[in-house]
This record gives structure tokens, C-alpha cells and sequence, in this order.
């Protein structure tokens, strides 16, 4: 999995190789570094040179909180990474760095609070009860994937932003191109350019006809002279492209994982108000990624956990392994829905913690809590080892979640 160059440094570069992974597999490359070696040099699949690999916990929170480190010094520089590409436009919220990040953040952060999310609840059970009716009048067994984790996340986002029905197929498609490295670049750079155009057209409508949802939120800020329209186009993207994939894939995870640890599923549906402790448990647990993000730029000499990093130097943090470290989580490697003290870092940390992750939250709990109560005998349909698992991607999930009832 790894090999091993010599530099003229105490750290060699290590090659990450990084695997397609069943399951709730760990990466052992991860978990190698964290225990061994948690400020390395690794090598990833594209990109030039190398970079810092950061992997425990208080120094990810250092590094990606800290202003000496910037993402906006990674654009323009052809850094190691796991994608051919890189996701977000130029102009995207995740490149930026503050005074620039809290701009564009604020610019939709009104739709991201918790009395706007509420709002979103009844419409988000509803499809989920829609959904499952017609799973169940097909009878079993049925693939989760299909009928409830993918459509489920792309309603729930598309009528946040203002797209209408007949375009979600396309949002799907475009996004599945751009988050897996298995289509290469120039497929990804159409897709992105495929989902910039038809935000640009989105947001010029709004401008023109103002509506009450995020697009004309955005072309709000259009008009008043808060963003410029390639801002908001970028800020429309990213949302609508994480916000699907991700909360589908680790929906999709969490359910995987409780069809697998039988006695934590029939714990919940004992004891229903253990949800929300069992949810941040379940967001800590699952591997929700392959690799790592988007890296950072030292801008001077900082050192991160006893080791020099030299300013214009990449790093690449994990809140994977963050999420393990035993330093803050007693038997990290365990499901445990007992564990009160859970100050995970799923969401991210600093400026660029996610905008969304309470409406995550909100589509995990209805998507878990519908199946628990509508389905108690709900099971997997395949022998575990036959459940299929996307490749080369970057957002990692089950590819179907065959189940039985």
C-alpha cells in the first residue's frame, strides 16, 4: 500500500495509494499514521510533490482553525491530492479565507438557521414517507440507494435552492461526475462547467423574478452588490452538489451500519429518544471519505505537533482520524451509543465548518427514524460481503443497500 522515497529530511514522503474500501473499513494507511507517525509526508494518486499529512485531533483543530494556513493559496498550484480535479470553482466559499469567507458565507447563511431549517422538517418526512410508500408497494427486496437515500437528499436540497423537479436528474448526474476520480478530468470539468451554466440562468431568473428560496437569496445579494454573480454561481454549486451526495452517502453509511450492529438498531427502536446521541455517534463512526479535502498553505514556519512546517509547504488535515484518536475518544474504534463526551469533527472545524450540517442532521434523524418505525424487521437482502460499495470516489457510500422486510 505504501512505499517509501528518501528526502533530505527526517519525515520520507510516504505513497498513498488509497484503496477502494468496503464497508465501515478504516483505512489502514489513515490508522498507521495516526498511531506512528501523526505529522507525516505522504504522496496522493494526482497532483505534484507532496504535502504534510496532520492526523490527530487537537492539531487538525490547530491547523484548520489557525490563520497562518490558507486555502486560498492553494489556487493555481497543481498540489498532491486524490481528485484529478479540483471540485469547487475558483470563486467557491472553500477556497476563500476570512475577511473573503465570512463575506460569502454570510450571503446564505439566513437559509442555514435552525428556524429556517425547521421549516424544511414536514416537507422532508413527507418525501420520506412518499418514498418509502412506494418501496414498500414494490415490495422486497428493494435497493435503499434507489428509493429513499438518493432522492430523499436531492428533493430535500433542490427545494432549498430552487430547482425545480424535472432538472434533478441532471443535478445528480453532473454531481456523481464531479465527486468520484473514476471519470477524469475533462468529464469533471464538464460537468462543473455543465452545473455553472445552469446557475448563471437560475440566478439571472431570480434577479429578473424574485422567488423566496436559496437561489434568490443569492441573487438578493447579486443585486445589492454583496457577491458578484460568478460568486454566487460558485456558492449554488457547491451547495447543491455537497449537500446531495454527501447526505446521501452517509445516510447511507449510518443505515449500512445499523443493518450490521442489529442489537444498536433494536436499541433505538426501544429507546427512540436515544436518536440524537446515537446520530453524532453514528457521524463520528462512519468513514464518510476517501483520502482527504482540500488542503492548506502554510503562509510562514509554523510547527504542528512538534514538527516544522515551512511556510509556502502543503498540509492535508483528516477529520477522519481525527474522529479516532484515542487521546479524546475512549475505544474509538467501537459503535458505541453510550458515549455522551462526543466532540466530533465530521463537520469540519474553524472558518470552514459546514454551513450545513444541521440540515444534514435534520435528513439523517428523518431517514433513520422513518426506517426504524416503519420497517422493524427491515434487514440486509445479500450476504454483507455482496453489498457493493462505490469505487474511486471521494465522498465514500454504499453504491446499493439491498434490504429485505
Amino acid at each position: 500500500m505504501t512505499t517509501t522515497e528518501s528526502v533530505a529530511d527526517e519525515h520520507p514522503v510516504r505513497f498513498w495509494d488509497v484503496p477502494d474500501l468496503r464497508g465501515l473499513d478504516f483505512d489502514p494507511f489513515m490508522a498507521e499514521c495516526l498511531r506512528d507517525e501523526p505529522v507525516c509526508r505522504v504522496k496522493l494518486p494526482n497532483g505534484e510533490g507532496h504535502a504534510w499529512f496532520v492526523t490527530r485531533y487537537e492539531d487538525v483543530k490547530f491547523v484548520t482553525s489557525d490563520p497562518r494556513f490558507s486555502r486560498q493559496a492553494v489556487l493555481g498550484r497543481p498540489i498532491t491530492r486524490l481528485a484529478p480535479h479540483f471540485i469547487p470553482l475558483d470563486e467557491a466559499v472553500g477556497f476563500a479565507d476570512p475577511p473573503e469567507h465570512t463575506r460569502l458565507r454570510k450571503a446564505v447563511a439566513r437559509s442555514f438557521t435552525a428556524r429556517s431549517l425547521d421549516r424544511l422538517r414536514p416537507g422532508a418526512q413527507r418525501a420520506a414517507d412518499e418514498l418509502l410508500d412506494e418501496m414498500e408497494q414494490e415490495g422486497p427486496p428493494a435497493d435503499l440507494m434507489e428509493h429513499l437515500h438518493g432522492p430523499l437528499p436531492l428533493a430535500v436540497i433542490s427545494d432549498l435552492m430552487g430547482v425545480p423537479a424535472a432538472d434533478r436528474p441532471r443535478m445528480a448526474q453532473w454531481t456523481n461526475i464531479q465527486l468520484s476520480a473514476a471519470h477524469g478530468r475533462e468529464a469533471s470539468e464538464r460537468a462543473k462547467n455543465g452545473m455553472a451554466g445552469y446557475f448563471t440562468d437560475l440566478l439571472r431568473a431570480r434577479l429578473a423574478e424574485p422567488r423566496d428560496d436559496l437561489a434568490g437569496e443569492l441573487a438578493q445579494a447579486i443585486e445589492q452588490g454583496d457577491l458578484s454573480l460568478e460568486e454566487g454561481v460558485a456558492i449554488a454549486l457547491l451547495i447543491q452538489a455537497s449537500a446531495a451526495h454527501a447526505v446521501r452517502n452517509n445516510s447511507g453509511q449510518m443505515v449500512y451500519a445499523l443493518l450490521t450492529h442489529p442489537r444498536h438498531a433494536e436499541r433505538l427502536r426501544a429507546e427512540p429518544d436515544l436518536l440524537p446521541q446515537a446520530l453524532e455517534e453514528l457521524l463520528r463512526f462512519i468513514p464518510h471519505r476517501n483520502a482527504v479535502g482540500l488542503a492548506r498553505i502554510a503562509m510562514e514556519d509554523v510547527e504542528v505537533g512538534g514538527v516544522l512546517i515551512r511556510q509556502g509547504e502543503v498540509v492535508h488535515s483528516s477529520y477522519l482520524t481525527a474522529n479516532r484518536d484515542p487521546a479524546v475518544f475512549d475505544r474509538p474504534d467501537e459503535l458505541d451509543f453510550d458515549r455522551t463526551h462526543n466532540p466530533h469533527l465530521s463537520f469540519g472545524h474553524g472558518p470552514h465548518f459546514c454551513l450545513g450540517s444541521m440540515l444534514a442532521r435534520l435528513e439523517c434523524e428523518v431517514i433513520v427514524s422513518t426506517l426504524l418505525r416503519r420497517f422493524p424487521d427491515l434487514c440486509l437482502a445479500v450476504p454483507v460481503e455482496d453489498v457493493r460499495w462505490q469505487r474511486s470516489a471521494l465522498i465514500r457510500g454504499p453504491e446499493t443497500l439491498p434490504v429485505t422486510w
